[in-house]
């Protein structure tokens, strides 16, 4: 039996563009069935897909397992230590990300061993461009009052003026591939937006989770209500499963957009170096490899193992040292002494208002007469 052939980042980064990579998946313990991603009185989806098979045309059942925005979320909970737990794992040490945290400020000052975390970068949809990061305040800098998003513009190379929408000059893009890089490397492989400034950067890696040849299982499910506190009765609910011959995850690294992230000017560098653009491949590499080495839960129903990772017939292996990687990007952190991880920007909201209904904070602002905050 031949050996694998390794997928290694430095090669990827200098080689074709796109790379694409085939898992296929198996449910855990032999199982027959799964539970794909679907709603309540929708359930999952299943499409028929055209076929050719010996010069005639023929359909076939794909369900759609988890989507690109869904393969996204797993990707980077890999990077946690768990469901629960919104510290990087060991092997990601000193790669940036954002922490929004509140507390009580002692003295007008948060110590970092009072802060308390609500979300990260790699926990929330948007990324760097959330709100929980944008509009909370620069709590380490010299202006601690600052909000990030005016940081961050200021960095991008954007004129605001007395406008809050803009976008960045086009020699300007260099800032900003450079500033997410230097504040969230995450956001570039998974694509950021900011509609304020009219900046859209798409995915780096988009992964499909998808079942060929798939069949629905209906079932029902029951809630018992023993104690007979609530209204309900005994509700009986459906429950949707499936069965397919195969289940696939396509994993498609656009490597042209990476490249297309830094440049050599003479002997100025635009935007990211070589190393930072392989930083980011390393990271996209880094994540499947993770997904995959292990059973992954996709949810309740949906535990699968990876059978075989391929790219096109050849059978291959990722081999990347994300530790590495890390080294070798150049980072340019603060330099705070009493944190683990100098890599973590934090942004600050006090409680009151992080804790406000939206609602609530639109009423208080017509009240004042402020149009501007009610408008938010």
């Amino acid at each position: 039996m031949c050996e694998s052939r390794q997928i290694k980042p430095a090669d990827v980064l200098n080689g074709e563009s796109p790379l694409v990579l085939v898992a296929t998946l198996s449910p855990v313990a032999g199982l027959d069935r799964f539970q794909p991603a679907g709603f309540p009185e929708v359930g999952h989806v299943i499409y028929k897909a055209p076929r050719i098979t010996d010069g005639k045309l023929w359909e076939e059942n794909v369900c759609i397992v988890d989507s690109p925005a869904s393969m996204a979320n797993h990707l980077e909970s890999v990077c946690m230590r768990g469901p629960h737990d919104y510290e990087l794992v060991d092997e990601l040490a000193g790669m940036p990300y954002l922490r929004c945290v509140t507390g009580e400020p002692e003295n007008g000052k948060l110590p970092r061993d009072k802060r308390e975390v609500v979300v990260t970068s790699l926990t929330e949809g948007h990324r760097i461009a959330s709100t929980y990061f944008l509009k909370g305040q620069c709590i380490d800098s010299d202006d601690p009052k600052k909000e990030f998003q005016e940081l961050l513009a200021e960095k991008f190379g954007i004129v605001l003026r007395d406008s809050k929408k803009a976008h960045p000059p086009a020699e300007k893009w260099w800032n900003v591939f450079s500033t997410i890089f230097r504040y969230d490397p995450n956001a570039l492989v998974h694509g950021v937006l900011f509609p304020q400034w009219q900046i859209k950067i798409p995915r780096v890696l988009t992964a499909h989770l998808e079942a060929f040849g798939a069949g629905r299982v209906d079932r029902s499910g029951v809630k018992f209500d023993r104690l007979g506190k609530t209204t309900s009765g005994q509700p009986i609910f459906a429950v949707d499963d499936a069965t397919a011959r195969e289940i696939r995850a396509t994993f498609i690294l656009d490597v042209a957009l990476v490249r297309s992230f830094g440049r050599t000017n003479g002997d100025a560098v635009l935007g990211l170096t070589e190393t930072q653009k392989e930083f980011i491949v390393a990271l996209a590499l880094w994540k499947i490899k993770r997904l995959l080495e292990r059973p992954f839960r996709y949810r309740s129903d949906c535990h699968l193992e990876c059978v075989s990772l391929k790219r096109g017939a050849d059978e291959v292996t990722i081999n990347v040292d994300i530790k590495e990687a890390i080294q070798n990007a150049g980072f340019k952190v603060p330099k705070i002494t009493d944190v683990k991880d100098p890599g973590i920007t934090d942004v600050y909201w006090p409680r009151s208002e992080l804790y406000r209904e939206a609602g609530e904070e639109k009423g208080e602002a017509e009240d004042r007469g402020d149009e501007e905050q009610a408008e938010a």
